[in-house]
């Protein structure tokens, strides 16, 4: 067999750990340097060339640990394109061997070497040996092909007939390693190299058998194992049967359910489920899933409380006491559960404890700001009551089944939380607290407020049904207490089936006997410290209530006493501080730093925000109580600024017409108050709220907006002591708003002494505390005039000042 060689100068296309034979087709990717290299020179080559050049040549090199083989593949750039995954790619047919030779150059980044083709020639016929040698691969390579179902791939290798080709053929075999391809590029004579690849293919046939032999013998046993433990149940079954027969044998797991269903004390209707669901427990087979749902049902129902029952104590001073002794002030809500222990002792002296198959439970909703002691509370009421306190979280609930439970249908389903919380009060009247009832959410699973319907409604839910259950569970004598920070996202319809108590924050005065009677022991523990070595005195704590933590509640308050106890107890370790330590308020900034909040009034009268005309002070209720609200008031100067409103600090639509309500009444009325109301036709009115990423809204900040522009248009500044609350109509009119007490709370807590409201509001200062009333003086109004002669500062004042 003789062989012809052509001299040819390349670029090199180095493939590492991969090899190309003749006569195949692979995609190179050309976001490698070097390979993107040997495309480009090659095209330089022909473009170099001119027409009739052909297409790019490129030499396929084998690169294997770094080192180039001596046989290479003469590929022709057939297409350049993208990949299938989006990349640059080169389409590459190899077309024969190359000896390589010397390097050289040539155009491009590519590196070029001067090589030596091979053209081999097969003698036609073929010997006998040669053609019993080619049946024995197809033969092989046929059976190798249909063990992997590629039939297309068959018919196009029994068309193949030469040697060479056929040889070649084998580089597209998956399972040969890169050196069997090196081996049969680097062999030359197409005879022998039929011969290696017809060896490679033989032996791996060889070690396929092996592998699918040992796959038999395993999966032989695996089908052992599956009848033995076949024939293994069955043994035991007849094993049952047998001792059925002989009378032999204890009782097996559905007996042992029927005996606790019967031996516990269940309502009749509950009792009348269960043993039906004995029945299909005794009726499924043991490997039924149905038999695993009915046990966790059956250990469900068995494990609740249906007629456990703790006496309440109706020692009705006792209970008071006990609610005065753990928590300060909350007067509304202490005297809310000692009328319903006096009711719940009537009606049971008088034998009527269940009245129309219901009993005397109770839905308190508790409303108020964060850190007043709604959650302490719960804990308090139930032991005050002597009942057993559960707490459920409702914070972030979305799904309805949470409340009601899953359907039995589920794989892993659970009673809801109501159903849990009995279960684990281990009573049928325990105190459940729902926290954070105003966080509760909803979405495509369901909403859970409206499920907390039937459990909150005391006409409804002596006959509560749970999801899981399905039997009726009385709710009638649990004492549901409901948290929130929030009313307004609380549902309506909801709402409606509690009875709301509202806690509107602290005054300064039960804040201090909060903090010494409660706060400070609980701290002084946490603190490693003995009650007598470390004492705050009253003067220390009204002052970090007041101008370090100004808020409706005392959880700042506490945390502020925690950081001063560890400084205290620090300072001793280092040997810097003796015990026993009496802390006033002198030691106060050189412990936790300078205060936070000081009232307008203690500030320079220069620093105060309502030093300038156009700047007044109103009172809001927000998620954490009341708090004070700055309102400020600009006049555009004609010639450079517009007409027309701006508001800004992140108004909602209310506020926002009530701008426009105080705009309009000052342009209509503003005469009669003696104001330059020519100004406001003719140059743009600018109002903004402080604290512009805080949204507010709601209409009781109309007289202070009023005020401002009064304020802006007349030179007299805002009183620094006064605040005010009230909504403004289009005549004059003030108003009545809500939360008059939160917000009277606020103005004390900011150092305001006069506070401006609605006369109709008037008889909200019920609700307020007297010593809080004694701090303040309120003025009731029914028109802004009355306000505007109360908030603004005389004229003759700023001429006198003037004057100076």
């Amino acid at each position: 067999m003789a062989s012809m060689s052509t001299s040819l100068t390349l670029p090199v296309l180095p493939l590492d750990d991969e090899v190309v034979l003749p006569g195949m087709v692979v995609p190179l990717d050309l976001s490698d340097t070097e390979v993107r290299a040997a495309v480009e020179a090659a095209q330089a080559a022909v473009r170099a060339a001119g027409d009739g050049a052909g297409k790019p040549e490129v030499l396929l090199v084998p690169r294997i640990d770094g080192t180039y083989a001596g046989t290479g593949v003469l590929g022709t750039v057939e297409q350049v394109g993208r990949l299938s995954d989006g990349d640059p790619g080169a389409l590459i047919r190899g077309r024969g061997r190359v000896q390589i030779g010397a390097g050289t150059s040539g155009p491009g980044a590519a590196l070029w070497v001067e090589g030596l083709s091979v053209d081999e020639i097969t003698p036609d016929p073929l010997p006998a040996s040669v053609t019993d040698l080619v049946k024995e691969y197809k033969a092989l390579a046929t059976d190798w092909l249909k063990k992997r179902g590629a039939w297309q791939v068959v018919d196009r290798v029994q068309q193949i007939d030469d040697v060479s080709q056929l040889a070649d053929n084998s580089g597209y075999s998956p399972f040969l390693t890169t050196a069997q391809k090196v081996e049969l590029l680097e062999t030359t004579d197409p005879v022998a190299r039929l011969k290696i690849a017809t060896g490679q293919l033989r032996e791996h046939l060889a070690e396929q058998d092996v592998a699918e032999s040992i796959a038999k013998d395993v999966q032989e046993g695996v089908d052992k194992q599956q009848r033995e433990f076949l024939l293994r149940r069955q043994l035991d079954a007849v094993r049952k049967e047998l001792r059925d027969i002989n009378g032999e044998g204890g009782e097996d797991e559905s007996d042992d359910y029927r005996t606790r269903v019967e031996a516990a004390d269940l309502p009749e209707k509950v009792r009348e489920a269960a043993l039906k669901e004995v029945e299909k427990l005794e009726r499924s087979s043991d490997q039924s899933p149905e038999g695993s749902w009915i046990r966790t049902w059956l250990d469900t129902v068995l494990e609740l409380p249906w007629n456990e029952r703790t006496e309440d104590a109706y020692d009705i001073r006792g209970a008071q006491a006990v609610l005065d002794a753990e928590h300060a002030g909350l007067e509304d809500v202490k005297e809310r559960i000692t009328e319903y222990l006096a009711v719940r002792k009537r009606r049971a002296d008088r034998g009527l404890g269940v009245v129309g198959g219901r009993r005397g439970g109770a839905v308190l909703a508790l409303v108020g700001p964060p850190g007043v002691g709604k959650t302490s509370l719960g804990e308090s009421v139930a032991h005050a009551m002597g009942r057993k306190f559960v707490r459920v979280a409702l914070g972030g609930v979305r799904d309805e089944a949470e409340i009601r439970g899953h359907r039995r249908t589920y794989v892993g389903a659970l009673p809801g939380r109501i159903v849990r919380a009995i279960k684990e009060a281990g009573s049928m009247n325990p105190v459940v607290l729902l926290d954070e009832i105003d966080k509760v959410g909803s979405d495509f699973r369901g909403d859970p407020a409206a499920a907390l319907l039937e459990v909150l409604d005391p006409a409804q839910n002596h006959t509560f049904r749970d999801h899981y259950l399905e039997v009726e569970l009385d709710l009638s004598d649990v004492v549901f207490l409901a948290t929130a920070n929030v009313l307004e996202a609380i549902p309506e319809a909801l709402l409606d089936r509690m009875e709301l108590v509202r806690l509107d924050g602290y005054t300064e005065d039960e804040k201090v006997v909060i903090a010494r009677d409660h706060l400070l022991t609980r701290q002084l523990e946490r603190a490693g410290l003995e009650p007598g070595e470390v004492t705050l005195e009253d003067d220390a704590l009204r002052k970090l209530a007041g101008e370090y933590t100004r808020e409706a509640g005392v959880r700042n308050l506490e945390r502020a006493i925690a950081r001063l106890l560890r400084k205290v107890a620090a300072e001793h370790e280092l040997g810097e501080r003796e015990l026993p330590f009496a802390l006033g308020a002198e030691h106060l900034r050189d412990l936790i730093g300078r205060p936070h909040h000081v009232p307008e009034s203690a500030q320079d009268p220069a620093e105060r925000r309502t030093a300038v005309p156009g700047v007044a002070t109103g009172l809001a209720v927000t998620g954490a109580g009341g708090d004070v609200l700055f309102v400020e008031a600009s006049l555009a100067d004609p010639e450079t600024g517009g007409s027309g409103l701006t508001l800004t600090g992140q108004l909602g639509d209310v506020m926002k017409e009530s701008a426009q309500i105080a705009l309009s009444y000052l342009r209509s009325r503003g005469a009669e108050v003696e104001l330059p109301v020519a100004d406001l036709k003719d140059r743009g009115v600018h109002i903004h709220f402080p604290a512009g990423a805080v949204p507010k809204d709601g209409p009781s900040a109309g007289i202070t907006m009023t005020t401002a522009l009064a304020s802006l248009l007349s030179g007299r500044q805002v009183r620094t002591d006064v605040a005010m609350t009230g909504e403004v109509s289009l005549t004059g009119r003030v108003l009545p708003i809500g939360g008059l007490k939160q917000k009277l709370l606020a103005a004390h807590r900011a150092g305001i002494t006069t506070v401006v409201i609605p006369k109709r509001n008037e008889a909200d200062l019920d609700d307020v505390p007297a010593e809080i009333l004694d701090k303040l003086e309120v003025h009731p109004v029914t028109d802004v005039r009355q306000v505007l002669e109360i908030a603004l500062s005389p004229a003759q004042t700023l001429v006198t000042a003037a004057a100076a």
